[in-house]
């Protein structure tokens, strides 16, 4: 028989990548768990550990008491074998944590623009001074996701749509991976707010959910079959230009020189912070907040049920155009509003979309507990770069 050169060679990748892929989904193991896990016979396992051990990825962290042998080494991918940046970029602040390979964050900080409209220096500042927090050199992280309001443009990987943040223009995230001599992934906030909400919320384990995050602005997110659905041009989820009926269209749209797009009709307008703030103070709630003024209703009880009825009554007419052209199953309401509302205002959502279009999807509140699920979101989409560049020898 012929020989194929490379062949030895191909499945010790395939056996490391597999040993490396378990010890990261699982946590500490023996070789004989390693072993029957991943098919691999005793003798190829303690080689494959060996390899991983001498490419400074894996090391024995403890053992486990077995049957009359010997206890079992443990194995554990080292934490220090690659670090992340994630980014949630605003008007106002930028936060930024740095995670080590197993997601546990070691560092977070937050820095305010200042004024500053170049965002290079400004997002450099915050990672190194991110890093320097972390006690972490800037030359280990594998993964920097940073994200932001907008449409993300997939040719590009640039911002457009993104009317609080003006200095991001096009040519930003070229920039961005020249200064910090790594690549660099700019991604939609609520779409990594998705991301948060499928590992650690409601959404996890399921393949096909929306996300509607009804905060300062509304944003959708789009999951089917366990990927986000971005659309060609990155605009799937822009929901809040869904026209409506009782509501102006919105007039223009188009980005023109010395001028920023109309952010007036649609969805957008019934349901924007400031929308939900006016309507509360109708129904006598007024807060400082849309999110305060929605807490303070489902505090209230009997009396705080108009407002969150005609609160879910609008987002239903979102939610419902969703479902009967997506069937998601699953719709998770996130955002501070969202959030506010808990329970009270999803069961009211979930009613009022059964009223007017055929499709009963399962309306839940989000239940990611990390305080800002769009970092959060950020650093978990950088552990899936760091994670496959540290997977691929």
């Amino acid at each position: 028989m012929e020989r194929r050169p490379g062949v030895p060679r191909l499945l010790r990748e395939i056996n490391d990548r597999a040993a490396l892929e378990l010890l990261l989904a699982t946590g500490p193991m023996t070789r004989g768990q390693i072993g029957n896990l991943t098919g691999l016979s005793k003798v190829t396992a303690s080689q494959t550990l060996a390899r991983l051990e001498e490419r400074g990825l894996v090391e024995v962290v403890g053992t486990q008491a077995g049957g009359r042998g010997p206890n079992a080494a443990l194995y554990s991918v080292i934490p220090s074998s690659a670090y992340v940046a994630g980014l949630e970029v605003g008007p106002d602040l930028i936060s930024t944590a740095v995670a080590d390979i197993h997601g546990n964050t070691i560092a977070e900080i937050t820095v305010d623009p200042d004024g500053h409209d170049d965002p290079v220096p400004i997002v450099h500042g915050a990672i190194v001074k991110a890093c320097r927090s972390a006690k972490v050199s800037l030359s280990k992280l594998r993964g920097v996701v940073i994200g932001t309001p907008g449409v993300v443009d997939p040719r590009s990987g640039d911002i457009r749509f993104s009317f609080d943040l003006p200095g991001w223009h096009e040519g930003i995230h070229e920039a961005l991976a020249g200064d910090l001599r790594r690549q660099v992934t700019i991604e939609n906030d609520v779409n990594l707010a998705a991301i948060a909400e499928r590992a650690d919320g409601a959404a996890q384990g399921v393949d096909d959910f929306v996300l509607l995050w009804a905060s300062r602005g509304l944003g959708l997110a789009v999951t089917l079959g366990g990927k986000l659905h971005r659309g060609r041009s990155g605009s799937a989820g822009e929901i809040g230009y869904l026209p409506v009926p009782g509501v102006p269209l919105p007039e223009d749209i188009r980005t023109l020189p010395g001028r920023l797009p109309s952010l007036a009709g649609g969805l957008q307008s019934l349901v924007s912070a400031e929308a939900v703030t006016e309507l509360a103070q109708g129904y006598g709630f007024a807060a400082g907040s849309a999110s305060e003024c929605v807490k303070v209703a489902v505090a209230a009880g009997a009396e705080g049920e108009p407002l969150l009825d005609e609160v879910a009554r609008r987002l239903a007419l979102g939610v419902a155009a969703v479902c009967v052209i997506l069937d998601p199953g699953l719709v998770v309401l996130a955002g501070e509003v969202g959030h506010a509302g808990g329970a009270a205002l999803a069961s009211r959502v979930e009613e009022a979309v059964a009223r007017i279009c055929p499709v009963r999807p399962q309306v839940a509140s989000t239940t990611v507990t990390d305080k800002n699920p769009v970092l959060r979101g950020a650093v978990l989409a950088a552990l899936d770069q760091a994670r496959e560049e540290l997977l691929t020898p």
